[in-house]
């Protein structure tokens, strides 16, 4: 998918003013300026007293003496826009808010009363559109509440650069470098060194990878993190991948691969942590707590916004969805308390599930319901950001001092 051919005219009227090109005198003929502040001299032009503000009628008249290099779908919007100034006049910020097309809540507002003016027609009821631009809709419509934000997704997107983080990520956990250089796929290396696939956590000799977390060697840092690159089995590995794929790409695809990895990376931290603090004594495999992270999170944001998510067949896609987690659930729950394969040691714990699950209902939730707007800005952010850093904090502790503390009898290294 590369950049898709120009939409129907609904959409590019509800584009937000997307690409908003910047106006302004030739350059021969504009005075210098600073180039960290491109529209100052621009605003000075229609404010000869200095005072901070312009009226709306001036800035009406601005983009009608420019509408000649303005599309004209962006010059109805803007239009749009400087009628939405009810006081009748723009400050300084929101005018370069509304020209740069800063997502600030002035400009939101200002695109809610230019969209009820301009068009009516939803993103959905647009006809010939190729199979990108049917891809592109359809994952707008399963992640995103807002027509506005639709519009906007699907205008902006450009699949560049495209949704690496998930796929990267599945494909390490399928594929690493071992021996001489040689590459493998790691659980088929795992399948064929141990002679067996399904259930592979049930060999005695499974826990001797250095990747797995194993409470006797939790001072090897890296393993809070490198567990997710061994499964307990192919019935573990499929159903996780799956779901990363099918909720993962399409949510890196609008949210972009800082939001999304970062929920991933917080999910997964979290669920080895927890273990460590809740179920001591059990190593940890498989990502699940990435997983859970993306899914209950995508979950809780179609839940809370219900009325708004216009997908198809969402009760059936959120039933699909709970039915594979709550079968990976279950499949970790029965094998934790399964019989050993290697006594004093138990199998892998399902703790890290509950892990993931927190963050995504968390983090994950504030991440999805502000699609491109800056989460510095949030305040529910800043909470569960301090919460999440003081458990982190806490379970750090707890691995330093508790497991002494308690007098604990761990399981001998693998």
């Amino acid at each position: 998918m590369g950049e898709h051919p120009s939409p129907g005219p609904a959409v590019a009227a509800g584009a937000e003013a997307e690409r908003i090109e910047e106006l302004g005198p030739e350059a021969d003929e504009r005075p210098p300026a600073a180039p960290e502040d491109p529209w100052k001299v621009l605003f000075d032009q229609c404010d000869p007293g200095n005072t901070g503000y312009i009226s709306s009628g001036k800035f009406r008249s601005l983009l009608e003496s420019h509408s000649s290099k303005l599309d004209p779908h962006k010059r109805e919007v803007l239009l749009a826009l400087a009628d939405s100034h009810t006081d009748g006049q723009i400050c300084y910020q929101d005018f370069v808010n509304l020209m740069s097309n800063k997502r600030s809540n002035s400009f939101r507002q200002a695109i809610l009363q230019g969209n009820r003016r301009l068009c009516s027609k939803a993103l959905l009821e647009e006809k010939g559109l190729n199979l990108s631009q049917r891809l592109i809709r359809h994952v707008a419509y399963e992640t995103l509440p807002r027509e506005i934000d639709r519009k906007w997704y699907y205008d902006s997107y450009t699949c560049c650069p495209p949704p690496w983080f998930m796929i990267t990520i599945t494909l390490l956990e399928a594929r690493t470098r071992m021996g001489k250089g040689r590459s493998v796929a790691l659980f088929l290396y795992n399948g064929v060194s141990l002679d067996q696939f399904v259930l592979q956590v049930t060999h005695p000799r499974y826990l001797q990878n250095a990747l797995v977390y194993h409470p006797q060697l939790r001072a090897q840092a890296w393993r809070y993190l490198t567990y997710i690159f061994m499964h307990a089995g192919i019935e573990h590995l499929g159903l996780n991948v799956v779901l990363q794929l099918l909720v993962g790409v399409p949510l890196e695809m609008v949210h972009g691969a800082t939001r999304i990895g970062l929920v991933y990376v917080a999910g997964v931290v979290a669920g080895s942590l927890a273990v460590s603090v809740a179920d001591m004594t059990a190593p940890v495999v498989g990502s699940s707590g990435g997983v859970y992270a993306l899914v209950s999170a995508h979950l809780a944001n179609i839940v809370m916004n219900w009325s708004g998510m216009k997908c198809q067949f969402k009760l059936l896609r959120m039933g699909v969805a709970l039915i594979c987690m709550s079968m990976e659930f279950g499949r970790a729950v029965w094998l934790r308390f399964h019989p050993s394969a290697y006594p004093p040691c138990p199998h892998p714990s399902f703790v890290a599930h509950l892990g993931g699950v927190a963050v995504g209902i968390t983090l994950g939730v504030v991440v999805l319901r502000n699609y491109e707007q800056r989460l510095q800005d949030q305040s529910l952010w800043w909470i569960f950001v301090a919460m999440y850093t003081i458990f982190v904090l806490f379970a750090v502790f707890w691995n330093i001092f508790a497991y002494t503390l308690l007098d604990l009898k761990l399981p001998p290294p693998p």
